[in-house]
């Protein structure tokens, strides 16, 4: 038995649904996991029946949230792999670069993640291929260029990226240690002279 294809929401419906979603992350990021969900519809401007109906748990909202972020990187690493190929090299540590500022600036996610018990194994596993295969073509660009090891592999840039994100932390975020690491990491990755 085939399921319905759930109906297009209404513009009012959309915007509404885009409204929690930038509070929800706005108030996660500030204040953590804990705020409750009857808080952020109201920092919303929403009924609370509004914001279930889009999203019945907070698991389901920060699941949102997270796809959303997920995305948003899968976007910017297709723009980069669909550009003329000048500098393949500079497009891949350019995009590395990317995640660690938009990682560092939602650390506090993934902390809490880890804390509160969501599961967004399942929720985000779409999002995840999808990024890991946008990953893949800038890297083998890369790669063909001469500008990245032959032997590395997304996997590997995977474990680099979220190590980056452990070491930054425990220098509190200062810039000038993010900028040290980052750069210990990309000549690493550069194949020997």
């Amino acid at each position: 038995m085939t399921r319905p294809r759930p109906r297009p929401l209404r513009a009012d419906a959309q915007r509404n649904r885009q409204r929690v979603l930038e509070v929800a992350e706005a108030v996660f990021a500030d204040e953590g996991l804990d705020v409750p969900i009857d808080e952020i519809a109201r920092r919303a401007g929403l009924g609370v029946g509004t914001l279930y109906r889009h999203f019945p748990t907070k698991e389901a909202l920060f699941s949102a949230i997270v796809v959303g972020r997920v995305e948003r990187a899968t976007g910017h690493a297709r723009a980069l792999a669909a550009t003329p190929p000048d500098d393949p090299g500079a497009g891949f540590f350019g995009f590395l670069s990317y995640l660690l500022d938009q990682g560092a600036a939602k650390k506090d996610f993934v902390d809490a993640l880890a804390g509160a018990g969501v599961d967004l194994v399942r929720s985000t596993a779409a999002a995840r291929r999808g990024f890991r295969a946008a990953l893949a073509k800038l890297l083998a660009r890369a790669q063909a260029a001469a500008a990245v090891r032959d032997d590395v592999t997304v996997e590997d840039i995977v474990a680099l990226v979220v190590g980056l994100f452990a070491a930054i932390e425990r220098h509190a975020g200062a810039r000038s240690a993010r900028d040290r690491l980052f750069a210990i990491v990309c000549h690493g990755l550069r194949p020997p002279p």
